[in-house]
């Protein structure tokens, strides 16, 4: 591409999108003579993403001058190959996989492995290989002795096992004579590189793959084929006013500016970091203006200074802010804070299907039936608003009600039969359940279980049983897309005559679940987000570029389990730094195309330092030597102080009809547990209602109502026993295995006299006795030892407020002591609880009250017992937990107002709700989007 003159207008985007017109203008331009010769609208651009497509139609015409202009077709080259038809048969990769799954459990490779994980890695690494027309040898052998080479090791077991498998696999997925997506696009690419006839001009952000590369070379073979490479063309525009900024965007991210075969004719090489930082100079690469740096202290800092930053640009009337998120996680608490702030956010890269409430109640469905209707998931089953949608809401509700006031007087715990019997005289609550049972038979055949089915008989079962139980899926936008995806799954894989378990089929579902994305196209805003990848010359009024920690830019993607780089070398297939490299260019272009972006990371995690992304390491580095200037954004930092302070410089929008509540000094409790504060933390005026107007007489908060019965026995059970074997390693297994035991049949003694199906209660404990005795002798290893159980306490904090509640257990190591917690819910629960150290506030709690140095939740699955503990240090941990305690009943003395200001998971299935009457009050307000 020629250089050509700046067009003038401002902005960085403009001055490439007008630069592309230019060119392509004067390429097309025709001669008096040639009126009707090389016409505009005959050229072919393609673009890297269609959100280029505007900017350079704008350009085009304002660069034409012209009052009409036809436009060139502007097309991705994806799209533009799928326009195109093949006869040969394409074999969906649902298909393959279900192939590749069989081959895989004929073989017996890998025993007792996760076949569906495997079977998705080594379909990538199969899809890479004829994407990358990689040819194996017809011999194994050959095959091995490529892999030693390449290895530079002598064949073992694990190298001759992964030639094996690679090369049985590799034969029997392309011996089908069909063809694959992978092949199914080079051979559409070979199509249309013979068939177009006008010339061909790219937006070019990153390297093509292998296949357009070659289409790419096939074309310029018969046509013209210019390339717009945004990397280059940032310090290619002699006339520019970025180039400034291009040249020290390029010396930080690829260290180094010199001639290439890009033709980068007027920088010189640069060699030590003085040298470029004096280079830089030279071409004035000032960047203050238009990057700025943040490190936070902690996510919670970081996502509050990301929330507060967005609110500044929309009040300062930017139209259009992209949040780019390299850390997920911060990235979905700046969401929560702007929504609460009512910001909507545009979020382009959606949700997995697996995320969404419309897929939970489907995996609750099938949790009900593995369970045999095990209350608790009948409970969450029932629950779900999708569910019998066929039926009014109140109506449903009062089902509900009903049923599980009765399932907890009778203590039933599983059988649909068990149901229906305490339920006899009750017709509505008979007839669930009789839907229930006649969904469940739906999922059965022949009168009996299903064993085995295929992959489109148990998705066909599963539709049939959504129509009995009225699943409401088609009304909700996320639901009808993930409809739609069971029945195209149904159809792909109809031809298909694989049986699985219904534990396979699960397991395909789930993954297939985590596979697929839903987008939600109902929200307009001016902020969007996205990811690196997608902002391919785009450009917005702001960027804030999340995460940018040395972990997550670039991001450290796993290799796999097939082939180190050497191997992948020899082969032909991309490395981990090509993979790099095209971070690298993605951040380039970004940086390149936008003239406001803020980059924030956190300084420091856990405690420790936590780097700073190399590439922006290095930028920082070579403008603090070029202009003493290191980039760092402090006015944000010192905003976000007072705004901690004085909420009223940005207060959050509150709609008239929400409560906000204050409490008379007169009716402050002095006295808080620490279910209480978890109350409290989760939405101010749940609190209120019950611990102030005392509308909920259970001060603690019950993490699973239908498990307390069991959760205090098995208190019980463990007080118990370890008041008399304090110490388990003077003592036989066999001795503790029968004690155990014989304490728990006393325990549960009394309510197996009330209701037999206390029994399945007592079995569920007996599968946990071994696994816990395992983790308890394993703690006395790690010199943990039993000191006290079933603690009352009560702390003063101040003079007007005592913290009080229970400790369940206290064991220490020497002088250093520990409180523990028994949880009856699984250990991934308890670990999303404690991610957000201002979320979960009870081990911080017991901590406090113990002085303890340690804490952690024992949680008790069934026969899976693991210790979890706060990932965040735990002085730290109780330290600003207890000062949030203390301010916090300091602003209710002062008169502060206790707002209904729960998130939607917090507010779904809280009894107070009714009295908050959020449903009515909220219609456009701070709701949680419902499909996170």
């Amino acid at each position: 591409m020629n250089p050509t003159q700046n067009s003038g207008y401002p902005g960085g985007a403009a001055v490439f999108f007008d630069a592309v017109a230019q060119y392509i203008l004067a390429q097309h331009r025709p001669l008096p003579e040639e009126s009707k010769n090389n016409p505009l609208h005959h050229a072919t651009i393609l673009l890297p993403n269609y959100h280029a497509a505007q900017p350079l139609a704008q350009s085009l015409i304002r660069q034409s001058a012209q009052s009409a202009l036809l436009l060139p077709r502007m097309i991705t080259l994806q799209d533009w190959a799928q326009s195109l038809p093949i006869t040969t048969k394409v074999t969906p990769d649902s298909c393959r996989a279900a192939m590749l799954y069989e081959a895989l459990r004929t073989q017996r490779w890998f025993a007792n492995a996760d076949l569906w994980g495997i079977t998705k890695e080594l379909l990538t690494l199969l899809d890479e290989m004829t994407q990358h027309h990689v040819t194996l040898p017809k011999n194994a052998d050959d095959f091995l002795a490529q892999l030693e080479q390449a290895y530079q090791a002598k064949r073992g077991t694990a190298m001759q096992f992964e030639a094996r498998v690679v090369h049985e696999l590799w034969y029997t997925m392309n011996n089908t004579g069909e063809l694959d997506r992978v092949l199914a696009y080079q051979q559409r690419l070979a199509q249309l590189a013979l068939a177009v006839q006008v010339p061909i001009y790219v937006l070019h952000a990153c390297d093509f793959s292998f296949a357009e590369e070659n289409f790419l070379n096939a074309c310029r073979a018969r046509i013209p084929v210019t390339l717009f490479d945004i990397r280059a063309m940032s310090i290619q525009q002699t006339h520019c006013p970025l180039v400034g900024h291009g040249v020290i965007i390029h010396a930080a991210l690829h260290g180094t500016v010199s001639e290439d075969e890009k033709h980068l004719s007027t920088l010189s090489p640069c060699g030590t970091l003085h040298e470029q930082a004096q280079f830089v100079r030279e071409h004035h690469s000032n960047l203050a203006n238009r990057l700025r740096l943040f490190g936070a202290h902690d996510l919670e800092h970081e996502a509050r200074a990301a929330e507060l930053q967005v609110r500044r640009w929309l009040l300062a009337g930017k139209k259009s802010i992209a949040i780019v998120a390299q850390d997920r996680l911060v990235a979905r608490r700046v969401r929560a804070l702007l929504e609460r702030a009512e910001v909507l956010v545009r979020d382009e890269t959606g949700w997995t299907l697996s995320t969404l409430s419309v897929s939970t109640v489907l995996m609750r469905w099938l949790d009900a039936l593995q369970s045999d209707f095990y209350f608790h998931d009948l409970l969450d089953l029932l629950k779900s608003p999708f569910i019998f949608s066929d039926r009014a809401a109140d109506e449903r509700k009062e089902v509900l009600y009903k049923l599980e006031q009765l399932v907890r007087k009778n203590s039933v715990v599983a059988h649909l039969p068990a149901f229906m019997e305490i339920a006899a005289g009750e017709g509505a609550v008979q007839t669930l359940l009789a839907r229930l049972h006649q969904a469940a038979a739906a999922m059965q055949k022949n009168g009996g279980r299903k064993k085995t089915d295929t992959l489109a008989g148990w998705l066909d079962a599963l539709q049939n049983s959504f129509e009995i139980l009225g699943m409401g899926l088609a009304t909700d936008e996320a639901g009808a897309q993930l409809l739609q995806s069971l029945q195209t799954w149904q159809h792909e894989l109809a031809g298909n005559s694989t049986r699985f378990s219904l534990r396979e089929w699960r397991h395909w579902l789930a993954q297939q679940l985590d596979a697929n994305t839903f987008r939600d196209t109902n929200i307009t805003s001016p902020v969007l987000l996205t990811h690196l990848a997608a902002t391919g010359w785009r450009s917005f009024d702001a960027v804030l570029l999340l995460g940018c920690d040395d972990t997550h830019l670039p991001g450290k993607e796993s290799g796999g389990m097939w082939f180190n780089d050497g191997v992948r070398v020899s082969l032909g297939l991309p490395t981990r730094q090509i993979n790099l490299a095209r971070q690298r260019d993605a951040l380039l272009s970004l940086l390149t195309m936008n003239d406001c972006v803020l980059a924030t990371w956190q300084a420091s995690k856990n405690g420790e330092i936590n780097l700073l992304s190399p590439y922006l390491e290095m930028l920082r580095t070579l403008h603090q030597l070029a202009y003493n200037d290191d980039l760092a954004e402090r006015e944000l930092g010192e905003i976000l102080e007072v705004a901690q302070v004085r909420s009223a410089q940005f207060p959050l929008p509150v709609l008239s009809s929400m409560p906000t509540p204050a409490v008379p000094r007169d009716a402050l409790p002095h006295k808080i547990s620490a279910g209480g504060y978890n109350s409290l933390v989760a939405c101010p005026y749940q609190f209120y209602a019950r611990h102030i107007l005392r509308l909920n007489e259970m001060d603690e908060v019950s993490e699973a109502v239908e498990k307390s019965d069991y959760g205090k026995w098995v208190h019980d059970i463990l007080h118990q026993f370890h008041q008399q074997f304090p110490v388990l390693a003077q003592h036989k297994v066999e001795e503790l295995n029968s004690a155990l035991r014989r304490i728990s049949d006393v325990v549960f003694a009394p309510a197996l006299q009330r209701d037999y199906l206390t029994r399945a209660w007592l079995l569920r404990w007996q599968q946990a006795i071994e696994p816990y005795l395992d983790v308890q002798i394993k703690m006395e290893l790690e010199g943990w030892h039993f000191k006290s159980g079933e603690l009352p306490f009560e702390l003063r904090l101040t003079d007007d407020l005592i913290l009080h509640g229970r400790i369940d257990r206290v064991d220490g190591a020497g002088q250093v002591m520990r409180v523990l917690d028994y949880k009856m819910i699984d250990a991934g629960r308890l670990r999303n609880k404690l991610k957000d150290p201002g979320e979960d506030v009870q081990l911080a709690c017991y901590a406090a009250a113990g002085e303890s140095n340690s804490a952690a939740y024992i949680s008790f699955d069934k026969d899976k017992i693991q210790i979890i503990e706060p990932p965040h240090d735990l002085g730290d941990l109780v330290q600003a937990n207890m000062d949030r305690l203390i301010t916090v009943f300091e602003q209710m003395q002062s008169g502060a107002a206790l707002p209904a200001n729960g998130i939607e998971e917090v507010c779904q299935y809280c009894e107070i709700r009714g009295l908050c009457r959020k449903s009515e009050w909220s219609i456009g307000g701070e709701q949680a989007d419902e499909h996170g």
